[in-house]
């Protein structure tokens, strides 16, 4: 029997695997495809995300193959620059296609010791109170303390566990593909630019040296079955009826369609069963929220389901996973309801396109939304004290290195500027000490969770070693 069985490779699942794995936790990785897709759903990752990444050491594989594009414009797609002064040192997106992604975290989970087992199919699976058995399509079976269902909208694992899947359904259909145009390329963006002054949801785009482009273009009608991917035909008669011209679209590499489908699972646990990424929560793709959506959900439950397994875990720390990060995804499908408002071609949502546009003129406006999108707002309600409580600390400079550098291993962090008079001696095998100082970190010291997020903040001991207790567990003898 492993420790945990994750049952899907995208994105999320990779992460989560990588995180177990950083602690020891033995892990099973379970694909139902034989290869990783081509499908380019995602195009980037967002300014939590980049943290995630430089917090585990991972940043500089994604910076060698991505490229960096400002933040602004990236609500319901109206154009504004990117307020200034951010609250993170990464201000960018970083763009790069959902395979790449995929196969740097991949070989992250690989490099350290993840077993990725691809072309198995999920058919059943049954918990007790030791653990959780998968029955697999070719019959075989695996046996784990753990399971989580990391295996996108249509999750098998959800339904297994008959877990509510509420919200709306999809109204809208949107076609995507990559394929080869012979029209040329100043006429291409031509058109693209007048039609996207009212049709977000539409646009050709070359992705590489090769003459290939990205193409979104909105369907005619909901598909009854959206894992039926639509035709070349179907792309040819949806660009004429919307731009008036196919561009001569051909060869095309994968064809694709998904819809604006808004859903939020009841619960993330049921047992020793979890959910994350898009078997607990799916919402159009305004903003491109959902992959990096997924990669923090499987940042927040890593270290948590890694303690329950080590055996140091508090009292419910497993049931804040989905405390914290439900109603995370809440406000992603909020905001997205309200992007896809603001598409709308009728004269009414036109009009209110143009009062938020004019609103975003204001700075506090623009950084609020913006900061929806990147997630760097994101608080958990730890309850009250210092303003820091709940939130995701930014990677700031310290007189020795730099916040993140210290973050590696995915430990608890004491950040002393007292000069020594705090310590985690009875936690020391789970969160390091390290006494420096930051001109940005105006309190005296932060006690940080492995996902960076702020559980404590002041000088009182009292209090350290009350945080210390609640989120990792009982003092060990010194």
């Amino acid at each position: 029997m492993s420790d945990v069985i994750i049952i899907g490779a995208g994105p999320t699942g990779l992460m989560l695997a990588a995180e177990l794995r950083l602690h020891g936790v033995e892990v099973t990785l379970v694909e139902r495809d034989a290869e990783p897709t081509k499908v380019v759903r995602a195009l980037g990752l967002h300014a939590r995300s980049i943290e995630v990444m430089d917090q585990r050491g991972l940043l500089e594989r994604f910076l060698e193959v991505g490229k960096k594009y400002p933040v602004g414009g990236f609500f319901a797609a109206i154009r504004k620059p990117a307020p200034p002064h951010l609250d993170t040192a990464h201000p960018y997106v970083l763009g790069l296609p959902q395979p790449l992604i995929d196969r740097l975290l991949a070989e992250r989970a690989a490099e350290l010791g993840a077993d990725i087992r691809r072309g198995l199919t999920l058919t059943g699976l049954t918990q007790d109170a030791d653990g959780v058995t998968a029955q697999l399509a070719d019959g075989t079976t695996l046996r784990a303390r753990y399971l989580v269902g990391c295996d996108g909208g249509r999750s098998t694992v959800r339904k297994l566990l008959r877990i509510g899947f509420p919200g709306e359904p999809s109204r809208v259909d949107t076609l995507l593909g990559e394929m080869e145009v012979t029209a040329p390329a100043d006429e291409i963006a031509s058109v693209v630019a007048e039609i996207r002054k009212t049709q977000v949801r539409f646009g050709l785009g070359p992705i590489g040296d090769d003459g290939a482009y990205r193409v979104v273009v909105p369907a005619a009608d909901v598909a009854e079955d959206r894992a039926t991917p639509p035709s070349l035909d179907e792309f040819k008669q949806q660009l004429i009826a919307v731009a008036g011209t196919d561009f001569g679209v051909h060869a095309p590499r994968w064809l694709s369609r998904f819809g604006d489908g808004t859903r939020l699972a009841d619960r993330y646990r049921e047992g020793r069963v979890l959910l994350a990424g898009d078997a607990a929560h799916i919402h159009p793709p305004m903003g491109g929220q959902g992959l990096n959506l997924g990669v923090q959900d499987a940042f927040n439950l890593g270290w948590k389901l890694a303690a329950e397994i080590a055996g140091w875990a508090p009292d419910g720390l497993l049931d804040t996973y989905g405390g914290e990060r439900r109603p995370v995804a809440a406000d992603v499908l909020d905001n997205t309801r309200a992007q896809m408002q603001l598409a709308a071609l009728e004269p009414g949502a036109q009009a209110v396109r143009r009062l938020i546009s004019e609103l975003m003129d204001f700075d506090v406006v623009n950084r609020h939304l913006t900061e929806k999108i990147i997630a760097v707002a994101v608080r958990y309600d730890l309850g009250d004290g210092h303003p820091l409580l709940g939130r995701r600390l930014r990677d700031i400079p310290l007189k020795h290195g730099r916040l993140y550098e210290l973050t590696r291993a995915g430990r608890g962090l004491l950040l002393d500027q007292t000069g020594g008079t705090l310590a985690v001696d009875g936690w020391a095998d789970r969160v390091d000490h390290v006494a420096d100082t930051s001109e940005e970190l105006d309190v005296p010291a932060v006690l940080l969770r492995p996902d960076g997020h702020v559980v404590w903040a002041g000088a009182d001991r009292d209090g350290l070693d009350a945080a210390l207790t609640r989120w990792f567990g009982a003092a060990r003898a010194r």
